[in-house]
């Protein structure tokens, strides 16, 4: 897991108008909360919040103005059409606390020979895990796998330290044998016969 380090500034200024200024700066808008605190709001840089973002469930270690808090992002708001981040709210985390975070679940490997689809029931799971050390994804393999087979959460193989919140006989990965359509010119033929 990845930590990375923003200059955040506290803000006193709310509304409509003190966020557009605040993204005319390139700073994006955020609240700050957790452990029964009172919200902080605070400005975080734009360019550099937008990269950190990239990564899933991304540490932020957030200087404000000498102290340094970590946080992890709870909620994310993007413009619909421009993509860029409207604002965000960041979730205050101890090291050695146990945060409930969602993680990518990933396939490899070669399914059995013959016509197999994969389908992928559930993209993330819910897990616990240390703040400080989330996973970014999880991989399992669906290697040698025939139509009827399905993969369940408790299958999923999860890293030390990380504890399945899912419902364990939830369904991740199900095989499926793939459907021949009809050519188009029978089922029309068919119809005209009866």
């Amino acid at each position: 897991m990845s930590e990375v380090k923003l200059a955040t500034e506290t803000r006193s200024e709310f509304g409509k108008g003190a966020a557009r200024r605040v993204r005319r700066e390139g700073k994006v808008p955020g609240v700050l909360y957790g452990h029964g605190t009172e919200p902080v709001h605070v400005t975080l840089p734009g360019h550099e919040l937008l990269l950190a973002l990239r990564t899933p469930n991304v540490l932020l270690s957030l200087d404000l103005g000498g102290t340094t808090e970590l946080a992890i992002p709870k909620a994310v708001q993007r413009d619909p059409l421009k993509g860029f981040i409207e604002h965000v709210d960041l979730l205050l985390v101890k090291r050695g606390e146990t945060v409930t975070v969602e993680i990518v679940v990933e396939t490899e490997g070669e399914l059995a020979p013959g016509s197999f689809l994969v389908e992928n029931v559930l993209n993330t799971l819910s897990v616990e895990t240390e703040a400080t050390h989330i996973p970014e994804s999880v991989t399992v393999s669906i290697a040698g796998l025939e139509a009827g087979n399905s993969i369940l959460a408790k299958d999923v193989a999860l890293p030390k330290g990380t504890t399945l919140a899912t419902d364990p006989d939830a369904v991740v990965i199900q095989i499926l044998a793939a459907q021949a359509e009809e050519p188009a010119g029978e089922a029309a033929g068919e119809g005209a016969e009866a």
